[in-house]
């Protein structure tokens, strides 16, 4: 493949701006094409697990383009702090952060607004990311997402959700219907279509930056933290699929789970099934809330005569069954 869709396609005159970029990135799509074949055949034969994948297809136009330079490309950073890449040249970067080692990829990024991105590939020690242990054994938590409220953890904290579709959604509208009305081709439908972009940047990095601060959060307060293991794609298909989109349960969820383990706090998911919404944390007893009709009631009494708030026992439930999980060995930590 490498031959006949780089070496020879540069020959041919219509294939000739091959030549113009480093070598390194065409490698990198064909190497990104035999990866995504071989995912879908082993989801074929069982042998690769989670959901079935499908064949690779063409990327549908979402206005992100990217390529990857390996350390093999001779991308370096230079003394004077700009990026140096293959028949690209020196680039002044902004850096957010200083480089903690050498890194052995770089993937630069353009969004559909126009700006561009680094993202280099590194290694990290281990136990570098690390968080001081603590001791206290009322610092374990459990989660309990919703929709009235993004998240209750231990003690009735709640986390509100900030909906940040929902508060820019009006611009968004009065955006996308000035660029529906601009014609095709235009210079006026660029900027019109620049501008749509860039309230969905906005939503994005806001929403991207607000659960990165929540998950570090939860991990300095607590050294185990339980969550049920939601069905967010079932979620984004009912009724509420907005809000699920936009609350962005299965991004909170993926990177708590990912910096527990870089950090050395204990992470466990309770079974979907688990009943932690009916169930009575004072005596045990299914007695709670069921059904859609059930969904509205807030605050309900238990046989036992105890009186629950419908998320704060469902924290408490999730809070232990995660405890017996992991006492249990069934959960990961």
């Amino acid at each position: 493949m490498s031959k006949a869709l780089i070496t020879e396609a540069k020959r041919h005159p219509d294939r000739a701006w091959l030549a113009e970029v480093s070598f390194t990135v065409l490698q990198q799509s064909l190497r990104d094409v035999d990866r995504a074949y071989n995912n879908f055949f082993a989801s074929l034969s069982g042998k690769r697990q989670g959901a079935r994948v499908g064949p690779p297809r063409f990327k549908r136009r979402s206005g992100t383009q990217s390529i990857r330079f390996t350390r093999g490309a001779a991308f370096r950073i230079l003394d004077n702090g700009r990026l140096r890449l293959p028949k690209i040249g020196a680039l002044k970067v902004a850096w957010s952060r200083d480089m903690p080692s050498d890194p052995s990829s770089v993937t630069v990024l353009k969004t559909p607004t126009g700006k561009y991105y680094a993202s280099f590939v590194i290694a990290v020690a281990d136990g570098a990311q690390k968080l001081e242990p603590l001791d206290d054994s009322d610092t374990e938590t459990g989660v309990d997402h919703g929709l009235a409220h993004f998240a209750v953890l231990r003690g009735g904290r709640v986390v509100e959700s900030p909906r940040f579709l929902r508060t820019l959604e009006r611009k968004l509208k009065r955006a996308q219907r000035a660029l529906a009305g601009k014609t095709k081709g235009s210079a006026n439908r660029v900027k019109a279509r620049v501008k749509v972009a860039k309230i969905h940047e906005d939503i994005k990095y806001a929403r991207s930056d607000w659960i990165n601060k929540q998950v570090i959060g939860i991990l300095r307060e607590n050294q185990a933290v339980y969550v049920e293991d939601l069905h967010v794609k079932g979620l984004a298909r009912g009724r509420s699929a907005k809000s699920v989109h936009d609350a962005s349960f299965g991004m909170f969820l993926a990177r708590l789970e990912s910096k527990a383990q870089r950090t050395g706090r204990t992470f466990a998911r309770v079974d979907r099934c688990f009943p932690s919404t009916r169930l009575c944390s004072e005596c045990g007893a299914l007695t709670g809330p069921r059904g859609l009709e059930g969904l509205n009631i807030r605050m309900w009494e238990c046989e036992c005569g105890a009186v629950h708030d419908r998320d704060r026992n469902a924290e408490i439930n999730i809070r232990r069954e995660g405890q017996r999980l992991v006492a249990a060995g069934q959960a990961d930590t």
